[in-house]
C-alpha cells in the first residue's frame, strides 16, 4: 500500500514479524529441522551401554523387535528423547518471544536473568518445602515471575526500553547467582551435590512422569501465545508503530512477558536452567529463514534441534559417562554468543 504525501511516496509494505504466515523457504527449513531433529533422536535412542542400530530402535517404536529392545527404546530412552525436544520447543519459543520484545538478539531468558530467577525459585522450594515435581514447577514458575517482575519494574522509565530492560536483567542475574551460591551451601551434602548437577542443565533421570506434565504445560502456554501472535509482531516493530496501529502496549507486553517466564519455567523445573538454546534458536533461524522479524515456529523447530542434538552429544562424547546437556550448550553456545558480541560491537 502507498500514500501520496505531495512529491514523496510513503510505501507500508507489511512486517514479516513473529506472526507471519510461514512462507516457502521457513516452511521447509522447518521441515529439514524437524527430520533432522527426528534422525538424532533415532540415533539417540540406540546409544548407551545397550547399543541399538536404527533399524532396532525403529521395530522396538512400532512394537516389534525384542522384548529387551523395547524396554529399553519404550520405557527408559524414550521419555528423555521427548523431554528434549519439548523442552527446546519451549526455550526456542521462550527465546523469541523475549528477543522480538526488546528487539535485541541479546534478549533471551538465561541472559535477562529469568532461569536464574527460576532456579532461585526452586532451590527456596526445595530448602523451605521439599522434593518434588510439582513443588519444583511451583517454585521455578515463582522464582521466574518475581523475577520478571522486579525485572520490569527496574527497567520500566517511561515505558520499557529492550536495551535497558537487558541490562537490568543482568545484574539481577549476577545478583541471584549469589543467592543461589548460597542456598546451596546451606543444605545438606548429597542435596547440595544434587542441586550444583542440576544447575548445570540435565536431562538425566528423567522419565515418563516428568513427560505429561511437561508436555501439557508447554501446550497450553503454546495456545495462549497463538492467542497474542499478532500482538507480539506489532510489538517488535516498536512501541510507537504498535500503538498507533490499536495495541496497548504495556499490557500486551507484560502478558508475553508471563508467557516467556512461563515457557522457562516449565523447562527449568523438568532440566534446570539450560543455557543459551533460548538465545541461539530465534537467531539462527531467522538467518535459515531470511525472515524480516523473528519466527515463531522456526524458533521452536530449531530449538528442539539444538537440544536434541546437545543432549545426544552429551550421552556419546564420553561415554558411558552421561554429561549434563548444559555443558554441551555452554560449551557450543560460549562460542556463539562471543560471535554475537563481536557483531554488536561493530555494528
Amino acid at each position: 500500500m502507498s500514500v501520496d504525501f505531495g512529491r514523496r511516496v510513503l510505501v507500508l509494505r507489511p512486517h514479516r514479524g513473529v506472526s507471519a504466515r510461514l512462507g516457502v523457504r521457513p516452511a521447509i527449513v522447518c521441515l529439514l529441522l524437524a527430520l533432522a531433529t527426528l534422525a538424532v533422536a533415532v540415533l539417540a535412542l540406540g546409544t548407551g551401554e545397550f547399543t541399538l542400530s536404527p533399524g532396532e530402535v525403529l521395530r522396538a517404536l512400532t512394537g516389534e523387535g525384542t522384548r529387551a529392545a523395547r524396554l529399553v527404546v519404550v520405557e527408559w530412552r524414550l521419555p528423555r528423547v521427548l523431554l528434549a525436544v519439548i523442552i527446546g520447543v519451549a526455550l526456542g519459543l521462550a527465546g523469541a518471544v523475549f528477543q522480538a520484545l526488546t528487539r535485541n538478539p541479546l534478549g533471551s531468558p538465561d541472559v535477562i536473568g529469568f532461569s536464574t530467577g527460576a532456579f532461585t525459585g526452586v532451590l527456596v522450594a526445595t530448602v523451605f518445602i521439599g522434593n518434588g515435581y510439582y513443588v519444583t514447577a511451583a517454585g521455578a514458575l515463582a522464582g521466574g515471575l518475581a523475577t520478571a517482575i522486579v525485572v520490569y519494574l527496574l527497567a520500566f522509565k517511561r515505558g520499557v526500553q529492550g536495551f535497558r530492560l537487558i541490562i537490568v536483567g543482568i545484574a539481577i542475574s549476577a545478583m541471584l547467582a549469589s543467592a543461589n551460591q548460597w542456598f546451596i551451601i546451606r543444605v545438606d551434602l548429597q542435596a547440595a551435590f544434587a542441586a550444583s548437577v542440576w544447575e548445570q542443565g540435565s536431562l538425566n533421570g528423567l522419565g515418563w512422569a516428568q513427560v505429561t506434565p511437561v508436555a501439557v504445560g508447554v501446550a497450553v502456554l503454546c495456545v495462549a501465545l497463538i492467542g497474542f501472535g499478532p500482538r507480539l509482531s506489532l510489538l517488535e516493530m516498536g512501541e510507537d508503530a504498535a500503538a498507533a496501529l490499536g495495541v496497548r502496549v504495556e499490557p500486551a507486553r507484560l502478558v508475553y512477558l508471563v508467557i516467556g517466564v512461563g515457557l522457562t519455567a516449565v523447562a527449568t523445573a523438568a532440566a534446570g536452567p539450560i543455557a543459551f538454546v533460548a538465545l541461539a534458536a530465534p537467531q539462527l533461524a531467522q538467518r535459515l529463514t531470511r525472515t524480516g522479524g523473528i519466527a515463531l515456529v522456526p524458533s521452536a523447530a530449531m530449538g528442539a534441534f539444538l537440544l536434541m542434538l546437545s543432549d545426544w552429544l552429551a550421552q556419546s562424547a564420553f561415554a558411558p559417562t552421561q554429561l549434563p546437556v548444559g555443558i554441551v550448550t555452554v560449551s557450543v553456545g560460549g562460542i556463539y554468543f562471543v560471535w554475537l558480541l563481536v557483531g554488536q560491537a561493530r555494528r
